[in-house]
């Protein structure tokens, strides 16, 4: 069995970002499959994922100077989007949309100064120790959400997955 469709989902919250994200400029029939069958991809072991990514993009973000508000925004997104995955099984990337559920006002005065161009993406040194707390805070919660979440410890659509992969490759192969 060939197994590279079922190991790029398998705990890998980016591929299920870009499956299901909504800026899709062509689409297909066993795109829509393969997002239905993604849904059974969905384990608790992919909080994994965000916790790692969070770390990195946060070393990242700690190791710059001056640091910008670009890279902590992406921090941020990254532990509401583990947090959401866990609570909801869904997969929600766009922080806008995240935040409409959390509310951390912190995040709108973020974007604000994303928006307002590189002079205000510069964030003070004495924010630093606020940005510390509220990450190591959402690692937390996004610990408990892990504990606490319904999602199955392990994918049921091992098969399905395979399916899909054989039927496209015959099809590729006779040239359907």
């Amino acid at each position: 069995m060939d197994d590279v469709a079922h190991r790029r989902l398998k705990k890998n919250g980016y591929v299920l970002e870009q499956l299901y994200s909504p800026l899709t400029v062509q689409t297909t029939p066993e795109h829509e499959e393969l997002k239905a069958i993604a849904r059974n991809c969905i384990t608790r072991h992919h909080s994994h994922h965000y916790f790692g990514f969070a770390e990195t993009q946060w070393k990242l973000f700690n190791k710059e100077r001056p640091r910008r508000v670009k890279p902590l925004l992406y921090v941020f997104r990254v532990l509401l989007t583990g947090i959401h995955l866990m609570r909801t099984g869904e997969v929600e990337a766009n922080l806008v949309r995240l935040n409409e559920a959390f509310r951390l006002p912190y995040i709108d005065d973020l974007i604000a100064r994303k928006l307002a161009g590189p002079e205000q993406s510069v964030l003070e040194e004495a924010d630093g120790a606020f940005h510390l707390g509220e990450y190591e805070r959402l690692r937390t919660v996004l610990e408990e959400a892990y504990q606490q979440s319904r999602l199955p410890e392990t994918t049921a659509a091992r098969e399905a997955l395979n399916d899909l992969l054989v039927r496209l490759r015959l099809r590729k192969l006779t040239g359907e």
